[in-house]
């Protein structure tokens, strides 16, 4: 049986670690429990990611030993994915707003120093459509997933791969490493945003799951959700 290809050795590496330092059940310090690697490919070369895990350490906490991942894991690629998101948003604007066959864009990457298959061009083609389609009142696992749960600490990515063309932004929930919503927008208003956060605060209202907190990547910042009167308000 043949065997597949080894990747190539990444030509970048970098470190994440978590922002969040105490356990979201008890408030008691989260920590490091072990380190993991993944490798992305993104646009720009092969990356090692080295990922720093913390987990609750109190027996009776509901979190205990439940890992929490750096938040900014999610913008780098899907969970269990080998190609970055902006991968994704590209093969996306080629195919929806260009129209590109699976071998144009196959031979697009490949002349842009990206290590594809044709079959992975296709896969991926296929998940940009999953996402910019999902709607997560619908996901009968995703809502068991964040009713057990109980809360999101969402985040917030907008990703361009090109400059001058529109930016696929993603919302997603730190905790559960699921995307909430996808939507790719010609202009990236405070509007825009605010109306992307409404659509996705009012969803989870629907599934009683409250909203903890929010991190904005693009601006490397973390924002905290404003309470009033005990109840969560963007």
């Amino acid at each position: 049986m043949k065997g597949r290809t080894p990747r190539p050795e990444a030509t970048h590496t970098i470190k994440l670690t978590p922002l969040k330092k105490v356990c979201e059940e008890c408030d008691q310090p989260l920590w490091v429990g072990y380190h993991s690697i993944r490798t992305i490919t993104k646009l720009d070369g092969l990356w090692k990611l080295t990922l720093v895990v913390r987990r609750c350490i109190q027996p009776e906490c509901p979190r205990y030993h439940v890992a929490y991942r750096p938040e900014e894991e999610g913008r780098w690629a899907l969970p269990h994915g080998e190609f970055g998101l902006e991968v994704i948003a590209l093969i996306g604007r080629w195919r929806f707003r260009e129209h590109r066959s699976v071998p144009e864009m196959h031979q697009a990457l490949l002349a842009r120093g990206v290590s594809i298959t044709e079959r992975s061009v296709t896969h991926l083609m296929q998940r940009y459509e999953e996402l910019v389609a999902l709607r997560m009142a619908d996901e009968s696992r995703l809502k068991e997933k964040l009713q057990k749960q109980g809360r999101v600490i969402l985040a917030i990515d907008g990703l361009q791969p090109d400059v001058g063309h529109e930016v696929l932004w993603v919302i997603r929930d730190c905790l559960s490493e699921e995307i909430l919503l996808a939507r790719p927008l010609l202009s990236s208003t405070q509007g825009d945003l605010t109306a992307l956060l409404i659509e996705v605060r009012d969803l989870l209202k629907q599934l009683e799951v409250s909203i903890k907190g929010v991190i904005s990547e693009t601006r490397g910042d973390r924002v905290s959700i404003n309470r009033e009167n005990g109840k969560d308000r963007l």
